[in-house]
């Protein structure tokens, strides 16, 4: 009889994170040993004497004492094989955004190349006609959507190649996808406005969050103004055709008439765009309005009043297109759906309904 070969707890978790290397699950910086412990359910020097087996075998680099270990493939080991793989930005400026970098980054470490089409969907106007010619003259085995459409998701969904949607409308559409959980942290946002007195809120998004029908978010919000007997209209879903002239007129109909006491805003950009306009009219907040943006920015923190936003840890949503990327390299067609925390950040841009 064959002895019977027991894996030591120490193997155990050097074999699933050599595993998870070489299916390119973990690139770039190995997570330290607290963050592993955690994850793995094992204790701190189980995971450490695993790492240093994983150094041994070629697989992690040290980088100096306090720093992480870097992820390389030894030459024996079996690589990934390589994709080019598309990103197609919603807008433009997309391309400075932290997590596209570092799935730019992480792409190319895993050993896929990553490209950026000629157009942003915004530019072609989110007309699914003009993006299938944009796709189809395009070169790449695989494509990553940011912030896509119904109407544009759902023709991805049935194209040949395999697509990821980062954000989107997404929802029961047969495509992989994750993004951040912003139903919950948006009714968490208008529960804190409704206890602060606000009756007039309104939520400012781009008309692909609103049609054909309004997103979760969005639905949410609506929810919860109708859970506290307000009866909801286009007034707290307003219509604009997506260009900001339109938004700053629509901005002005709304304060000549009945002025809302909150708008919560979706993205940084409308955000600014929305509070500048505020401003130079001499509506400042939170003394003339409170004001939440639905996104998170680098200034936020920097300004005063400090802006009230929703935030996540976008860390997970690149490592995750990564290994969606490596099961497509190896035939695996993988269209999992999954959502990030988010958090609702009080700040002093709301304040009570004047």
């Amino acid at each position: 009889m064959k002895p019977l070969n027991i894996s030591s707890a120490t193997e155990q978790v050097a074999s699933h994170l050599r595993d998870e290397i070489l299916r390119g699950g973990l690139v770039g910086e190995m997570p330290g040993v607290k963050a592993l412990s955690a994850e793995l359910g094992s204790n701190h020097k189980t995971v450490e004497v695993a790492l240093h087996m994983l150094e041994g075998e070629g697989f992690l680099k040290p980088q100096g004492k306090g720093r992480r270990r870097m992820i390389v493939l030894p030459e024996n080991a079996q690589a990934t094989p390589s994709l080019r793989i598309a990103i197609l930005l919603f807008e433009p400026e997309d391309l400075r955004l932290d997590y596209i970098v570092e799935l730019q980054h992480l792409l190319t470490e895993a050993g896929h190349s990553a490209i950026f089409p000629s157009r942003s969907m915004s530019e072609l106007g989110m007309n699914t006609e003009r993006i299938r010619h944009l796709v189809e003259k395009t070169k790449a085995d695989s494509w990553v959507i940011i912030s896509g459409s119904r109407q544009v998701l759902e023709w991805f969904a049935g194209y040949t190649a395999p697509a990821f949607a980062l954000f989107g409308r997404r929802r029961g559409l047969p495509i992989a996808g994750i993004g951040p959980d912003k139903e919950s942290a948006v009714r968490t946002a208008t529960r804190c406005l409704l206890g602060l007195g606000h009756q007039r809120i309104a939520f400012i998004v781009r008309p692909s969050r609103r049609l054909p029908e309004p997103g979760l978010p969005e639905r949410a919000f609506l929810e919860e103004l109708e859970i506290s007997g307000i009866l909801t209209n286009t007034y707290n879903l307003p219509d604009w055709n997506g260009k900001i002239e339109s938004l700053h007129q629509r901005l002005d109909a709304m304060f000549r008439h009945t002025p809302p006491t909150a708008l919560i805003v979706d993205e940084p950009q409308l955000f600014f765009s929305v509070q500048q306009h505020l401003a130079r009219r001499g509506i400042l907040a939170p003394e003339g309005v409170s004001l939440i943006c639905t996104d998170g920015d680098p200034y936020f923190e920097s300004l005063r009043p400090s802006v009230a936003h929703i935030r996540w840890d976008s860390r997970p949503w690149a490592r995750r297109i990564v290994r969606w990327a490596n099961g497509i390299a190896h035939g695996k067609n993988d269209r999992r759906q999954t959502l990030t925390k988010a958090d609702f950040v009080n700040a002093g841009s709301i304040g009570p309904a004047a």
